[in-house]
């Protein structure tokens, strides 16, 4: 240490703080039936000490640290996106899991699109255009979008029903909108609960029907498991937060002589880590995960081993920490010397990819990819700081 330092700094590897866990399809029609066939081509331990010499008028002779870990309860697990079902722009190839149906009234293959908010066909048959019809008006439009099952995760069914009504779950155009995927044996259209009604573009002109059935989601899930679980650490953000006095005490000696003392400054820290998906998670869903922590040691990213959590939507899973220090000093006489416990937090970014399993009640399993990214606030270390010692008021002079 260089003569003048006000100070002696005793560095602590980083270890986990605190886990928080917040867990918080081209479709093919047979017979206008209800189902829909997706068309696919195809931690520090106790034990820890260190040593450093200080100024000769407050030698630090020893600093022992021990961290207690102790499971709590708390946390939530975030989505972002219910399903798996986006709206691709066509660029005159079909995606595999574009959804569709089959048409046996001209023994084709039609595909649901949308043109802005208004759902209608596409077949390739017609060349490339979306076919929808809009306040009783056909319209025949290039550019468009199809449906497309990512994965072809979701299930899909198709539901009866009548007069502008819909079931749980149908799909919908736009958010906000009363526009719907509707179909009859004819064909691909739009149900507006709005009018009431089921319209069909056909050969030039629109078609109105009071009886419909509507494109859903299936959201009888049983269960579901995230695994498989990578960390994109090429793209770490760390933010590194100014140090934070955690606890501070005073060692006083009003003898004429040394005194070694003993001092144990303890801690306890909770600190939170999330993981926010991309993906279709069903929040109201018992799920599972399995996954690695990672932590900040030595300013850079190390991943702890695998562990699982079950849990449903509300149930939080925390660990917490008490750090101890335990700092032996010699005061020399008639003077006090403060020691602060310092913390060193880093606010931590990770993206990442995972893998989805989804069990449904009729036994059916269906796998996608996620993605995400992790958020968490990490202690990098705890340093023990033993400032100069001073003299005391109205001590007493030694001989």
């Amino acid at each position: 240490m260089h003569e003048g330092m006000d100070a002696a700094v005793i560095m602590y590897p980083s270890v986990l703080l605190l886990l928080a866990l917040q867990v918080l399809s081209s479709a093919s029609l047979h017979d206008i039936d209800n189902t829909i066939e997706q068309r696919n081509d195809a931690t520090g331990s106790p034990g820890k000490s260190a040593n450093r010499s200080m100024l000769t008028d407050q030698p630090l002779l020893s600093v022992t640290k021990f961290r207690q870990r102790r499971p709590v309860h708390s946390s939530s697990f975030k989505t972002t996106i219910d399903t798996n079902l986006e709206w691709i722009t066509f660029k005159r190839s079909i995606i595999n899991t574009a959804v569709s149906i089959y048409n046996r009234n001209f023994d084709r293959t039609d595909y649901v699109c949308k043109y802005k908010c208004d759902t209608g066909f596409y077949t390739p048959k017609e060349g490339p255009y979306c076919f929808f019809a809009r306040k009783n008006r056909f319209h025949r439009v290039y550019p468009f979008e199809l449906l497309v099952n990512r994965d072809n995760f979701e299930i899909l069914e198709w539901k009866d029903n009548s007069s502008g009504k819909v079931p749980k779950n149908s799909v919908s155009t736009c958010p906000g909108e009363q526009i719907y995927v509707g179909m009859n044996k004819y064909g691909l259209g739009n149900v507006s609960t709005k009018e009431k009604a089921f319209y069909l573009p056909w050969k030039g002109k629109v078609y109105t029907y009071t009886s419909y059935k509507v494109l859903t989601t299936n959201e009888n899930i049983v269960s579901q498991q995230i695994d498989d679980v990578r960390y994109n650490i090429d793209n770490t953000k760390i933010l590194h937060y100014p140090p934070e006095v955690m606890r501070q005490t005073t060692i006083s000696n009003y003898e004429c002589q040394p005194v070694v003392k003993t001092s144990s400054i303890s801690k306890t820290s909770e600190v939170e880590h999330r993981w926010d998906t991309y993906s279709s998670v069903a929040v109201t869903v018992s799920t599972s995960i399995k996954i690695g922590i990672p932590t900040v040691f030595e300013k850079k990213i190390e991943i702890s081993t695998e562990v699982s959590f079950a849990f449903t939507q509300g149930t939080t899973m925390t660990e917490s920490f008490t750090d101890t220090v335990s700092v032996e000093v010699t005061v020399p006489p008639n003077q006090s010397c403060v020691i602060n416990m310092l913390r060193y937090k880093y606010k931590v970014d990770i993206p990442f990819t995972g893998r989805l399993r989804r069990t449904y009640g009729n036994g059916n399993i269906r796998i996608t990819s996620i993605t995400g990214k992790y958020n968490g606030i990490q202690v990098g270390e705890v340093r023990a700081v033993v400032n100069r010692c001073e003299p005391l008021d109205g001590s007493k002079p030694c001989p």
